[in-house]
């Protein structure tokens, strides 16, 4: 028998949050368009789950986005809950005055890491994007809104490979001092790995120590809930996750998989880190979903269903689980 090599378990956030992204970056990349009564009924759904954070729409161009074309409407009938930010996506300074004008508690800014994917995304350069961006953040906090910014492609580009990581620094500082209260880190097209994800993160954290971190992982080729593990392990305790796994980005190619709400939460849960979602609700969710959009849907726990040791509830384990060798070690063969 081979002697065991003793790894230090990794202290976890006992507590994370999960913006459900859903609404927005999931139906976006649907071909079958949902009715305005559909979405409120999905987004009434997810807001009686627990969640304290829902993306529900876009301000954009509804001739690029159709399936967004509605979002004002939606804003205005979905039941909101007191305890729930309720964001939207504001893409340009026309977008972000019809967000505030919908009453949207915090409003998303987007700008890609690299040049070639804002072009495709915005039709911008990131020179012309951060400059609009400054003014949008000016509307936004004037408005008293939540100011939000996102990094799209930060782990890398469809269209230009590897993106150095001092120019996602060098963004988000700029974007923090126009007043972001976070900065999302987007795996656009799922390219990111888990040492890549800690080292973006841990980096960050140097760069800018006072400011939240949230990521926004895709599971395009299967890391999703790996690099979900990875930065959990280095601090980070928000992150975006999509309703049945749905979504993507459509201008960019080899983009599908958001990943899957119910699957992070599970897997959270099994790992005693809480997350105040209700799982059993998620995953009802996730059924109606696919009888909205009539055809199953990528996530995996609402096939396989709720492991036992969790129980009905799906409420977290503790974290203080007997282990399996000695206290506070793994073996590692």
């Amino acid at each position: 028998m081979r002697s065991a090599n003793r790894l230090p378990l990794a202290t976890l956030p006992a507590r994370v949050s999960i913006r459900e992204v859903g609404p927005r970056d999931g139906l976006q990349n649907e071909d079958v368009l949902l009715t305005t009564e559909q979405k409120i009924a999905l987004i009434n759904c997810l807001s009686d789950s627990g969640l304290q954070y829902i993306e529900v729409g876009s301000f954009v161009n509804p001739r690029a986005v159709p399936q967004m074309a509605d979002t004002a409407e939606v804003f205005a009938r979905i039941e909101r809950h007191p305890n729930i930010v309720y964001s939207a996506i504001a893409p340009n300074v026309r977008g972000t005055e019809r967000a505030i004008a919908a009453n949207a508690d915090a409003i998303q800014v987007f700008l890609s890491a690299s040049e070639s994917h804002n072009h495709s995304n915005v039709n911008m350069s990131i020179a012309q994007s951060l400059a609009q961006a400054s003014e949008i953040a000016q509307l936004v906090r004037g408005a008293g809104k939540m100011f939000d910014a996102v990094l799209s492609v930060v782990f890398g580009c469809p269209f230009e490979g590897e993106v150095p990581i001092e120019r996602v620094l060098d963004l988000a500082e700029q974007l923090v001092a126009m007043g972001a209260a976070q900065i999302t880190l987007g795996d656009t097209t799922g390219m990111a790995h888990p040492r890549l994800v800690q080292e973006v993160c841990l980096a960050f954290a140097e760069r800018l120590p006072n400011v939240p971190i949230r990521l926004h992982p895709h599971s395009a080729r299967g890391a999703g809930l790996a690099n979900v593990l990875a930065a959990l392990q280095v601090g980070v305790d928000r992150f975006d996750a999509s309703i049945g796994g749905i979504g993507g980005c459509p201008f960019a190619p080899g983009a599908p998989g958001n990943v899957c709400t119910e699957d992070m939460v599970h897997m959270f849960h099994e790992m005693g880190v809480a997350t105040g979602i209700k799982l059993p609700n998620v995953i009802a969710c996730a059924r109606s979903l696919e009888q909205l959009l009539g055809h199953e849907v990528p996530g995996q726990t609402i096939k396989a269903g709720i492991c036992g040791h969790l129980g009905e509830s799906g409420e977290p384990r503790t974290q203080n689980l007997e282990p399996r060798v000695d206290a506070g070690e793994l073996v590692s063969s």
